[in-house]
């Protein structure tokens, strides 16, 4: 795992990007795509509530969701703190799919980190367990990244 700092959607197009989730799903099928990186993939691909939605009928899981896009669950609700055991399996699972795919750089944002309030030190060695070099956690370098 390498840290990196500048802007996530600068990656889209050389890099599958893990967008940071969690698991609720509304009554109309669509997961719940809340701020920080969920709200700018939401943007971006308006679709994304729904592919997820679909997905999230499996459970709370990595999932590859298209267009080099994939989730990255770190709480079970937006409505809940993120939780760390669910963090470092998202990071276990992300990278047995890393591996079934052949991809070969992923970033994604400091998982939980951001709006969820986690300290990095807290969360960093959880990644470090089971993230190589393909993976890049990345910061924002600027206010609005």
């Amino acid at each position: 795992m390498r840290e990196i700092s500048g802007n996530i959607w600068d990656h889209l197009d050389t890099a599958t990007i893990a967008i940071t989730t969690n698991g609720l799903i509304t009554k109309t099928g669509r997961a719940v795509f809340g701020r920080g990186c969920a709200g700018q993939a939401k943007e971006r691909f308006p679709d994304l509530p729904e592919r997820l939605g679909r997905l999230l009928q499996g459970g709370n899981h990595v999932y590859s969701l298209g267009d080099r896009l994939v989730s990255f669950p770190v709480e079970h609700s937006p409505y809940e703190n993120p939780d760390l055991r669910l963090i470092e399996r998202s990071a276990a699972e992300l990278t047995s799919l890393a591996d079934a795919e052949g991809w070969e750089q992923v970033i994604l944002p400091r998982p939980g980190c951001g709006g969820g309030r986690l300290a990095w030190k807290d969360v960093k060695p959880l990644l470090e367990r089971h993230l190589d070099d393909r993976f890049l956690v990345i910061t924002c370098d600027a206010p609005g990244n």
